[in-house]
């Protein structure tokens, strides 16, 4: 799958990624429902680092369409918040 980091680029992961990425979106999800800033700002980052150390990242010149557009790293609770569907940010 193409998972897409705003502002920083496109990262090719395996699908056997997809359970720990859906276990970081649920953190970020929660996080997000509390309103509780020091728990969005850990599972931000957490769900970021396993996309970049699972995947492998794209050429700048390669354009794929992307399976999931995931906000940049200094993303505000606001903003993400307004990224969250009823699945989190990783539907499944």
């Amino acid at each position: 799958m193409i998972v897409r980091i705003l502002g920083e680029g496109q990262y090719r992961l395996d699908d056997a990624a997809a359970p720990e990425l859906n276990r970081l979106d649920a953190e970020l999800q929660a996080a997000v429902d509390r309103n509780d800033e020091a728990a969005f700002g850990a599972a931000l980052h957490g769900l970021l680092a396993a996309v970049r150390s699972h995947g492998s990242l794209e050429p700048p010149d390669t354009l794929s369409p992307s399976e999931l557009i995931l906000p940049p790293e200094d993303a505000s609770l606001t903003e993400v918040r307004k990224m969250l569907t009823d699945e989190g940010l990783i539907p499944g």
